[in-house]
């Protein structure tokens, strides 16, 4: 396991409560979009009943749009059903400082239900069942995971006022690797640097992107629940800092028709004695060989873990460093799969998820697919050693209708996540595709309005 700084403990914290240090504590989980919700506590209160106890939340959280509006299709949650409450109960091993907010401490917590059952559909369960199918093989997956984002001079609030057209781009051009664009938001960054090691991540860089404004902040691979609580943290953490600072950000795959937000997962295997069981005498192993293989069986299937929304499927362009073809290649940016690295260091990219991603069900995507390649024995084909965009490969799909479908109809997804989890998410899909269908773009009216 990767170093890291170690959470805040129990007993730190009582400390800190009774020192007048802390004041509050944040109880939250991801939900299906990856967006932590959850509760502010005074801390008092916090160490006295919710830390023994939990808390309760509104099931309908895991059963709403993206803009919290209730809808209907969902098992789980409904009018019906009365929207009662699913237990909130702390993760302590994720109990941290929040440097950007003062006096405050924040825990991830797991859903429970009233007599105890985990709440299947969770993304934080939905990862660790798929973690739990891997141990039982003497498997730990060691997930990265490289965010990207824009950054505006606009506030959040005059972006909505705008209907977030206009914006100004913190850089003006391409500042790809260029010390001189990083430098010219580093006040930004550096504070983003800071506050997320302050917060218990380990920071590796920061490194200028190609769409004007854009920025990528890396931070050290680790077990692969521990990163994708630190990703959504970071995540969160990452607007609300933008905020404080004047400025606004966002992670959305394809802003404009430029360069979109990817965010590329890097994932190795570590056995029972931490040594990378990808790593064989003369490169990959046997089991990587199988792992690989299963992503290719499964990444079509699992699109819609990998790119869960509508504006997912825009980055998919020939030569924009987004995937179109279902293959791997060593240190080939054209692929959907990139084998990097070599001995300890062994491991392979998955180039499709971007920067809206929920991570904890697209490394659960991961891992389950991987499974299925090692129990089935997978034979992974050639690499490609040339242009995937031109190659003849099976293409990835282009639009959330396709991925929903073939999520829907994926006999390896029931497999591995069972019947709720598989219409869940079909049911997130069907919800996001019924209001894009029912919208009106600014694009219509464009090209309608006065021509047609």
């Amino acid at each position: 396991m990767a170093d890291r700084t170690p959470p805040l403990g129990v007993d730190e914290l009582h400390a800190l409560v009774a020192g007048g240090e802390i004041d509050t504590v944040v109880l939250a989980f991801p939900d299906m979009q990856g967006r932590l919700q959850g509760k502010r506590f005074a801390a008092r209160f916090f160490l006295d009943e919710v830390l023994e106890h939990g808390t309760e939340g509104c099931n309908y959280l895991l059963a709403v749009d993206t803009e919290m509006n209730t809808v209907d299709g969902y098992e789980m949650s409904s009018w019906e059903r009365g929207y009662g409450d699913f237990a909130m109960r702390p993760d302590l091993s994720t109990l941290r400082r929040l440097p950007w907010h003062p006096g405050t401490a924040m825990l991830i917590a797991d859903l429970a239900w009233e007599d105890g059952s985990p709440v299947v559909a969770a993304p934080r369960q939905i990862l660790r069942r798929q973690l739990e199918r891997l141990a039982e093989l003497g498997y730990t997956a060691q997930v990265g995971t490289e965010l990207e984002f824009i950054v505006f001079k606009d506030t959040y609030e005059q972006a909505w006022d705008a209907h977030y057209r206009g914006l100004t781009p913190a850089n003006q051009y391409n500042v790809d690797y260029s010390i001189l664009g990083t430098g010219r938001v580093e006040p930004l960054l550096r504070r983003l640097r800071n506050d997320m090691a302050g917060a218990g991540l380990t920071v590796e860089s920061a490194k200028g992107e190609c769409n004007p404004g854009q920025h990528e902040i890396a931070f050290r691979y680790d077990e692969a629940l521990v990163t994708c609580d630190q990703h959504a943290i970071y995540k969160t953490g990452a607007k609300e800092i933008a905020s404080q600072e004047g400025v606004s950000l966002t992670f959305m795959a394809k802003y404009n028709e430029r360069e979109g937000n990817s965010c590329h997962i890097h994932l190795s295997l570590a056995d029972a004695d931490g040594a990378n069981a990808m790593a064989g005498p003369d490169g990959m192993s046997q089991v990587m060989r199988y792992f690989l293989a299963g992503q290719l069986a499964a990444l079509r299937d699992f699109s819609l873990l990998y790119a869960p929304h509508i504006n997912s499927y825009k980055r998919f362009q020939p030569g924009s460093f987004a995937p179109t073809a279902v293959a791997w290649g060593h240190d080939n940016r054209t692929c959907s799969l990139r084998v990097v690295g070599h001995g300890r260091s062994l491991r392979f990219e998955n180039r499709l998820p971007g920067g809206d991603v929920n991570p904890h069900l697209a490394v659960a995507g991961l891992v389950a697919a991987g499974l299925y390649g090692i129990e089935q024995e997978l034979d992974l084909p050639e690499p490609c050693a040339g242009n995937a965009y031109t190659a003849d490969f099976a293409h990835v799909p282009t639009t959330l209708r396709e991925a929903a479908e073939l999520w829907e109809n994926s006999p390896i997804a029931r497999a591995a996540f069972g019947d709720e989890v598989v219409a869940h998410y079909r049911n997130m899909a069907r919800v996001e595709l019924e209001a894009f269908d029912a919208a009106v773009t600014d694009w219509e009216l464009r090209r309608s309005f006065e021509r047609m």
